[in-house]
């Protein structure tokens, strides 16, 4: 049985067996559940729909947060997709852009999200995955698959360091879902167990020291902002990794570095809504606009 207490873990057992980590983890995982491993994949299959669910609802022209600050994002980025043939970023990226956006939308309009590892980092994965789906990149079985080993090192991350905003700031929630959709990502398109952690150690290795800050304690503003953000570098750091870049600083000790970091970040950095973007003078307005003024 699989303990999950490390990246190398999981790579030393994937190698042994000469199987994909997502193979080993879901083997593992019906092994301790007790349960036939298609059954394990049928649950998991149902968790990607809803996140195409997801996407659909929170892409709507008329989409808007329960607070009133945020909405239609998803819906104004398909539409700038599409309207200018994929802008800056290309088709593809514009649409992954508008699927994190529409799911991280749906999120704060209380609709049903798959929390990837968290509520507030919802739209990372499903902006990677269900992009490579909707566009053919991918076979859906491969696309479901790749989740265990995403979700195997979220387990792992978790386990040694944080996915919430409230300990570890949102470098535990957008670092661990961008290097948890990096590692999917490189197993999708071939890549060695290794790359898979390599690719996770980038993602993390380029969000350390991320607040978490969302103005009026909403994960509104800049929250479903940094969706975007966490997919770019899950997309360049698996491509860096496809290309032959390592990321020299091993994946569990990127992870010990996270948590490092965490332990060093000041309370009014962690979902506080004390300090960052939240103390800012706009931020303080908007809460205002939301909660009233304080007396």
């Amino acid at each position: 049985m699989l303990k999950y207490d490390s990246i190398a873990e999981l790579i030393e057992a994937a190698k042994k067996q000469k199987m994909k980590i997502s193979e080993i983890v879901l083997a593992d995982q019906a092994a301790a559940a007790e349960a036939d491993p298609e059954t394990l994949y049928a649950r998991m299959e149902r968790s990607f729909d809803v996140m195409c669910e997801a996407v659909e609802s929170g892409s709507a022209k008329d989409q808007v947060s329960m607070s009133g600050l945020t909405g239609g994002e998803g819906y104004h980025m398909f539409d700038y997709a599409k309207r200018t043939g994929g802008g800056l970023s290309g088709s593809f990226m514009t649409g992954a852009m508008a699927r994190a956006l529409s799911v991280a939308g749906c999120n704060a309009s209380m609709g049903r999200i798959v929390a990837s590892p968290t509520a507030g980092s919802c739209g990372i994965l499903p902006g990677c995955l269900v992009s490579l789906y909707k566009e053919g990149r991918a076979e859906k079985r491969d696309i479901v698959m790749s989740m265990f080993t995403s979700g195997a090192f979220g387990m792992v991350i978790a386990k040694n360091a944080s996915i919430a905003g409230a300990t570890g700031g949102c470098q535990a929630e957008c670092g661990s879902a961008s290097g948890m959709a990096a590692a999917a990502l490189v197993e999708l398109m071939g890549g060695s167990p290794d790359m898979c952690a390599d690719a996770l150690a980038i993602a993390i290795a380029n969000q350390l020291g991320l607040a978490c800050d969302p103005v009026a304690g909403l994960v509104e503003i800049p929250c479903i902002k940094r969706n975007v953000s966490g997919i770019m570098i899950a997309f360049s750091s698996a491509d860096m990794v496809l290309a032959g870049i390592r990321a020299y600083i091993p994946a569990d000790e990127c992870i010990g570095a996270m948590q490092s970091v965490g332990d060093m970040m000041n309370s009014a950095l962690k979902e506080t809504a004390a300090g960052g973007l939240a103390a800012t003078p706009t931020g303080r307005k908007l809460k205002e606009k939301v909660f009233g003024a304080e007396e």
